[in-house]
């Protein structure tokens, strides 16, 4: 058997599609570069929206984005089951397109943040299997990234959608102080009630390569290799630090 096939979706806009490319390479999967305006996923087994500005954030970010052509797909995609991860617009376009629940609106500074945080990650996805409690140092560059609930608490995720990761310092402590955007209760990312799509606002493409520096992005890859080719979840000791 062949690499499992990702599909990596490319906006007017995008700028961390071939980062996300490269980190799925890294991990053992084959990329496939799918045009914005295509109707067609070309057989691929899980999609990434990556980040970027998609149509240049007009109107909101993510709000152009989601009628695209090639959403339809990714909504009947996802809706079958399979995994879509969205990275910073890409979470913002999974929201407005409601594949997943609550919003992004402008972060709590109003500036324009670009640095690595600590995320801990909440619970268990094809993205995050066997990641559960840890602590992961991951990038952020957005102004858009204070994530909001439906209904404008945590509690109102409970049916339509979960918490999976949360801003923390370097000992998984989710302090207000360590909250770089606002995020109602340190939300980080959030996955539907399915478990199958999954956003977050940190790039962990940009920390998944050993030549960089920085590997703590690459289990969130390496899950999802283990999840399509039905292999249990990476052992502690195999996960890069």
């Amino acid at each position: 058997m062949g690499r499992p096939k990702v599909g990596v979706v490319v906006f007017p806009g995008s700028l961390d599609d071939r980062d996300a490319a490269r980190a799925l390479h890294l991990s053992g999967m084959e990329p496939v570069l799918l045009w914005h305006a295509e109707r067609d996923l070309a057989g691929v087994d899980a999609v990434v929206l990556p980040g970027g500005f998609s149509y240049g954030d007009y109107l909101r970010a993510g709000a152009i984005a989601r009628f695209a052509p090639v959403m339809e797909k990714v909504a009947e995609f996802a809706q079958a089951g399979h995994p879509v991860l969205g990275i910073c617009n890409g979470f913002q376009i999974l929201c407005e397109a409601g594949l997943l629940p609550g919003a992004l609106a402008r972060n709590s500074s109003l500036r324009f943040i670009c640095r690595e945080v600590w995320v801990r990650v909440e619970e268990e996805t094809p993205f995050t299997a066997g990641l559960k409690g840890r602590v992961l140092r991951l990038p952020i560059k957005h102004s858009q990234g204070r994530y909001l609930p439906p209904g404008g608490s945590e509690e109102s995720l409970a049916g339509v959608g979960k918490v999976i990761f949360r801003y923390a310092d370097s000992l998984g402590e989710a302090r207000p102080e360590v909250n770089p955007n606002g995020s109602v209760g340190n939300i980080a990312g959030v996955a539907s009630a399915a478990g199958n799509v999954v956003g977050l606002m940190p790039h962990p493409e940009h920390a998944a390569d050993p030549e960089l520096g920085r590997t703590d992005g690459l289990p969130i890859f390496s899950s999802l290799l283990a999840h399509l080719e039905g292999k249990a979840p990476l052992a502690e000791a195999a996960l890069p630090r």
